[in-house]
């Protein structure tokens, strides 16, 4: 039955928040903040967070800089998702990403259905890994970043989730 073993170690994990927007600030980034919330309330570390205009170049560049800093584990940006002309976060990841996780977005999509219906095929969620740190797309909404936490991510960010998590491959995501 998968669940948290509580007789393991709880392993925090450093996380960097990256908001996609072109009206975003600090003042009203929702999304963003939920993220932190929600991981600093676990004990994971935020070690970064940043907003970044819907801007490709701009979301690659950095996506780069997070990856290559060996402080960051993961990376959760919000925003960028959707199918309008300024949405290019998925392209952005697309673009450095070496191994995809298809069952995240398709996961995402099918837990998000519950709460906004057929509306959730408007998603371009994702997740990979570049360079042993795991990338994860959310939408921008502050109700999508909080299914994805509170359904997936609190889990697969959790090493004591059995049968198996992210966590604990991250020491071997290297590997080749």
């Amino acid at each position: 039955m998968p669940g948290i073993d509580e007789s393991r170690p709880f392993t925090p994990v450093h996380i960097a928040v990256l908001t996609i927007s072109d009206t975003r600030t600090e003042a009203n980034d929702s999304s963003g903040q939920l993220l932190v919330e929600r991981a600093t309330a676990v004990g994971h570390h935020v070690v970064a967070k940043r907003i970044i205009p819907d801007e490709q170049s701009q979301i690659e560049a950095a996506l780069r800089e997070l990856i290559a800093d060996p402080k960051v584990d993961i990376v959760l940006a919000t925003g960028g998702t959707g199918v309008t002309g300024r949405d290019v976060t998925p392209e952005a990841f697309r673009a450095v990403i070496e191994k995809d996780i298809p069952g995240f977005g398709e996961l995402f999509r099918y837990l998000s259905y519950a709460s906004i219906g057929t509306s959730t095929i408007q998603s371009r969620a994702l997740a990979g890994v570049a360079q042993g740190t795991y990338l994860f797309a959310l939408p921008g909404s502050t109700g999508a970043c909080r299914d994805a936490w509170d359904q997936i991510l609190a889990f697969q960010l959790d090493n004591r989730y059995r049968p198996c998590n992210f966590v604990e491959l991250l020491p071997r995501l290297r590997e080749h």
